[in-house]
């Protein structure tokens, strides 16, 4: 693009003030990495957002996915998820599962294979991801669904026991392990994933431009070589495809946060 990128990270109510910020942008430079739970989750969640996130918004570009993958502790007795699931059933309501909080993308993958299942597990909030590994990798947790890069070194160890990714694909880093949807819940897909949006202020031809500039780094087989390094999937679609994305998950989190009655901490 010819232009210096600055980074400023706005945390705060689940992405909510930075997204707030950006819509409310005209300066047609201003954009922001979207993700499954700014674009996807949190308008289902929270009872009332300061923005439209479909109106207040333009996608730009998916940049890359990064595989969730549903792992148990060493001392469960299921192999793989058939035997986790048949385990769950038979004993309803006494297994447990962790995750980094209400309405992260462990709690929201977690009850996406629920619902996709008919099981009941317990759902045990943590703050952060930190002390959810530490009760899981102590036996103290049971399961849990948590992004690759950060289990897949205490998979390797034998520690943790992966019994599904959440991907559409096995992963080239897990070849033995299957996917949900080849376990028998076709179409079924999890992943935590990140893209390049804009207010909807900023003109179709910069969209366009960027997004163009977008899928040329996502093929730079630097970039590829990095990501994959992390166990993420680059992308770098069109603006069109991005849309289409978003809305098809908008569906899929919008059922799943419905049904389990997920609210924010």
């Amino acid at each position: 693009l010819g232009q210096n990128v600055f980074v400023e990270n706005k945390p705060g109510a689940s992405g909510n003030i930075a997204m707030q910020e950006c819509a409310a942008s005209t300066d047609g430079h201003t954009m922001i990495l979207g993700h499954i739970g700014t674009l996807a989750v949190n308008p289902f969640i929270f009872d009332k957002l300061p923005f439209d996130t479909n109106r207040d918004f333009r996608p730009i570009s998916l940049l890359a996915k990064v595989p969730s993958l549903y792992v148990v502790n060493s001392d469960v007795p299921a192999k793989n998820l058939k035997e986790f699931i048949a385990l769950a059933k038979a004993k309803p309501g006494q297994l447990n599962y962790g995750s980094a909080g209400n309405g992260s993308a462990g709690h929201l993958a977690f009850e996406y294979l629920k619902m996709a299942a008919d099981i009941f597990v317990l759902h045990v909030p943590y703050r952060g991801t930190g002390p959810q590994l530490t009760d899981l990798l102590a036996g103290r947790l049971e399961a849990a669904s948590v992004g690759a890069p950060a289990i897949l070194p205490h998979i390797k160890s034998g520690k943790l026991r992966c019994i599904a990714t959440g991907t559409k694909e096995r992963l080239p880093q897990l070849p033995d392990v299957p996917t949900v949807a080849e376990s028998g819940y076709p179409g079924f897909e999890m992943t935590q994933w990140y893209g390049l949006n804009a207010p909807a202020s900023m003109p179709q031809a910069a969209i366009e431009r960027i997004a163009e500039a977008c899928a040329k780094a996502m093929r730079n087989p630097l970039a590829t070589e990095r990501l994959r390094g992390d166990t993420a999937q680059p992308v770098g679609d069109t603006p069109a495809q991005y849309a289409a994305f978003i809305k098809t998950e908008q569906a899929r989190w919008k059922q799943v946060a419905a049904r389990a009655k997920i609210k924010p901490d």
